[in-house]
């Protein structure tokens, strides 16, 4: 098993900057991706961030350039660092181990209770 606990939500100006933090623990030696994931009230989730066990990462067309993730492996931490919000960053964030995409959403077996980020136009 794998345990998630996300921090660092809050409110927010437009163009603010935030850091989320994703806490991991349990059997972390078999995880070989995390991922950030936001889901806005009444929309579906979707793919903020992955990083790989390499470090390689991948982004969400909407925060590309914006948004950076990075991890720390002797803290077992990711995190995600946000910067020029925007109100439609407005989301429930979450952080997922070994995410897969099927079925027209993303899904994973470990999920952490997610961090509310709010950004004020």
């Amino acid at each position: 098993q794998v345990q998630l606990v996300e921090s660092g939500g809050g409110l927010v100006q437009t163009g603010g900057s935030l850091t989320l933090t994703c806490t991991y623990s349990g059997n972390i030696n078999s995880i070989n991706v995390l991922g950030w994931f936001r889901q806005p009230p009444t929309k579906q989730r979707e793919l903020v961030a992955t990083i790989r066990y390499d470090n390689s990462a991948d982004y969400g067309d909407s925060v590309k350039g914006r948004f950076t993730v990075s991890k720390d492996t002797t803290k077992n931490v990711v995190y995600l660092q946000m910067s020029a919000l925007k109100p439609e960053d407005t989301a429930g964030y979450y952080c997922a181990a070994d995410p897969i995409f099927f079925g027209d959403t993303w899904h994973s077996d470990h999920w952490g209770q997610g961090t509310q980020v709010t950004v004020s136009s």
